[in-house]
């Protein structure tokens, strides 16, 4: 089988992750990437792993023609059994392109949970309803990362008999317990032990000020703990993010990581991952906290809950007082009932083994695509 991805762009983000550990970790099929933008960050790491990567170089939020045109002509060159796209944009594009390229296996992927007028991008809502509307036409089958995202896409007109809910799959042979992980952050920060954490890009949909204000919160209550974030745009250069971390006297109490390529490291340097996001599909860091033995306390978006199960703490998204206080019933466990928090930290990562291993997600996708 010949499988053709086509997505938006090869940047850092979930969708691009989740192809990127496809391609790789699916040893039965020959993989293919073309992404409308260009290469990013995932497009040298396919490269290096063997898979064959085509850019068109379209800028961000425009069509042109040489670019369809080449697209067409990739298709009719690789003559894939299978194409799979990444969300609305290469759905649309992908999805139509290809079938007039002849292909009759088409399939979808939604990467996105939340769809609001006002509140998601319009370009990205205009596409989003078009998608809906050709949704019983171009795509054989659909595929969601979350439970939320079907009962959303099926509100604004997707043919939700089409959609199957794919979770994330995760390599835990890298997202595992590391011996002394402190000791090799500690040579970089110094001894800022110890830490609660959120790795996330800087965005309005992670709440990063609704943390800061939990954490000042908490901070209130004289614990030791500092808080260190690290993610795209998490850095000094970021003048809301500065000025907000002064207006509450956090100076001295948060670390800015910026983007970083030893998140495994990170998150087992953690006594507890955060996420305050208030908008999400399927929460990566989630999973990847907990495959490192980490508790997390989230924010009650997507498929938040069904990730931490019963191992963390969930509660309501744009509410600093809820979520600080879940952080401090969490680091008081750990204080006062060592036995009962080491019992959770196993229990965080066999959630992640039995439930969303890297092997089921490749095996789930073999599924949808050999369905009649």
């Amino acid at each position: 089988m010949k499988i053709l991805n086509i997505i938006t762009g090869l940047n850092n983000g979930g969708a691009e992750a989740v192809l990127y550990r496809l391609c790789v970790h699916d040893s039965n099929y020959k993989h293919i990437v073309i992404s409308l933008m260009n290469e990013g960050k995932y497009g040298s790491l396919l490269k290096d792993a063997g898979v064959v990567v085509h850019s068109l170089n379209m800028p961000a939020g425009r069509v042109t023609l040489s670019g369809l045109y080449k697209l067409f002509k990739l298709i009719r060159k690789f003559k894939p059994n299978i194409v799979q796209t990444w969300m609305y944009h290469a759905d649309l594009i992908g999805g139509v392109i290809a079938r007039l390229a002849g292909i009759k296996n088409v399939f979808w992927n939604i990467r996105q949970t939340t769809l609001e007028p006002g509140k998601s991008k319009r370009a990205t809502f205009f596409i989003a309803k078009l998608c809906a509307k050709l949704s019983k036409r171009v795509p054989k089958k659909i595929v969601c990362c979350a439970e939320k995202a079907v009962e959303v896409h099926g509100s604004i007109g997707y043919d939700t008999s089409k959609i199957t809910v794919i979770s994330n799959g995760y390599d835990l042979s890298k997202l595992c317990v590391i011996p002394n992980s402190q000791a090799q952050l500690k040579k970089e920060l110094g001894d800022v032990f110890p830490l609660i954490g959120m790795v996330g890009r800087f965005d309005l949909q992670k709440d990063h000020f609704g943390l800061l204000e939990a954490f000042t919160i908490v901070k209130k209550t004289g614990i030791s703990h500092k808080l260190v974030l690290v993610g795209l745009e998490i850095n000094t250069s970021n003048i809301a993010l500065i000025e907000k971390i002064q207006l509450l006297g956090l100076k001295d109490e948060v670390l800015l990581l910026d983007q970083r390529n030893d998140i495994p490291t990170i998150m087992n340097s953690l006594d507890l991952h955060v996420l305050s996001s208030s908008s999400e599909g399927f929460p990566n860091v989630l999973a990847e906290a907990m495959a490192c033995n980490t508790p997390c306390v989230t924010t009650d978006v997507g498929d938040a809950a069904l990730i931490v199960g019963d191992t963390g703490w969930v509660v309501p998204p744009k509410n600093p007082q809820a979520l600080a206080d879940a952080i401090l019933i969490a680091i008081n466990q750990k204080k006062v009932d060592p036995i009962t928090w080491a019992s959770r930290k196993v229990a965080c990562r066999k959630r992640i083994i039995d439930n969303f291993s890297i092997e089921t997600m490749v095996k789930k996708y073999h599924e949808v695509w050999s369905r009649k």
